[in-house]
């Protein structure tokens, strides 16, 4: 398990890009060799998605080869909707690049039987030969996609009905209106992405400072799902200064001593080069 931490958002979502960028060029994808990527939708990712268009536009990185699969969707918004995730997906980051349509798998929440839907997507993934990297975000109480407290560490892709916490937080993307909130979600489960070769989880501002010290500086724990990733063999947890608050002085001392002999040998913010 790896901790960075950047003086702020914008250099974590600049090094998260870097590093995706960085992955994807190293890993040469073709015609027969895809990249798979896992991604996540919120707030936190996209200063990420931003830069990764911003490579893409000055020829620095291609999506022709890459195959991406979302964590997660609601049920019952129809796809067009501006707060479904494949409006997020499509308006804040596919658009702009140049992957094939195809090759965008987001789970459909309004599919006619949802527990096939959430099989097929668990084969589709297989069938890509699983995620090389998959880049997730937390909310305040530590869920990653819609595995919030509680939540099974070895679950799969499935139905969840959303924590009314999450709801409340939600409820700004709907003009402040419960009532037009999604109660339901289609989600990747927690053993989907530990499955994953690679795992980063994005994770900025003084809000979710206690989650961070929950995923980190203490055992695994279902009521704090993120958790789950210290027992992973390659997690990277990128943060911001606000986001380390809760963290003991010796824990950022210590990992702020590793980036700086990490930086060194492989700096993302440096490496990057062109194809």
């Amino acid at each position: 398990m790896r901790l960075v931490i950047l003086d702020d958002y914008a250099l974590a979502s600049e090094w998260a890009a870097k590093y995706i960028c960085n992955r994807i060029i190293q890993f040469n994808p073709g015609p027969d060799n895809y990249f798979t990527l896992g991604l996540p939708t919120g707030s936190t990712p996209l200063g990420c998605y931003k830069k990764l268009i911003e490579y893409h536009k000055r020829g620095d990185l291609s999506f022709k080869y890459v195959k991406t699969f979302n964590m997660d969707e609601y049920v019952g918004l129809p796809r067009d909707h501006p707060e479904s995730y494949h409006s997020y997906m499509w308006n804040n980051f596919f658009k702009h690049i140049d992957i094939d349509p195809n090759n965008a798998h987001i789970l459909d929440g309004n599919a006619a039987d949802l527990q096939d839907e959430c099989e097929e997507f668990e084969r589709e993934i297989k069938e890509a030969g699983g995620i090389e990297l998959f880049v997730g975000g937390i909310g305040p109480d530590g869920h990653i996609a819609f595995n919030e407290p509680g939540s099974s560490l070895v679950s799969r892709t499935r139905l969840k009905t959303l924590a009314m916490d999450t709801i409340l937080a939600n409820a700004k993307y709907f003009d402040g209106d419960l009532a037009k909130v999604p109660t339901m979600a289609l989600t990747v489960g927690v053993g989907t992405v530990m499955d994953a070769k690679e795992v980063m989880i994005l994770i900025t501002g003084a809000h979710k400072a206690f989650a961070l010290y929950k995923a980190i500086e203490e055992g695994v724990n279902h009521m704090w799902t993120v958790s789950a990733f210290q027992q992973h063999p390659r997690t990277i947890f990128v943060c911001d200064e606000d986001a380390t608050l809760e963290l003991r002085v010796k824990t950022v001392k210590y990992f702020k001593g590793l980036m700086h002999v990490h930086n060194k040998l492989v700096d993302p913010l440096h490496s990057m080069k062109k194809n």
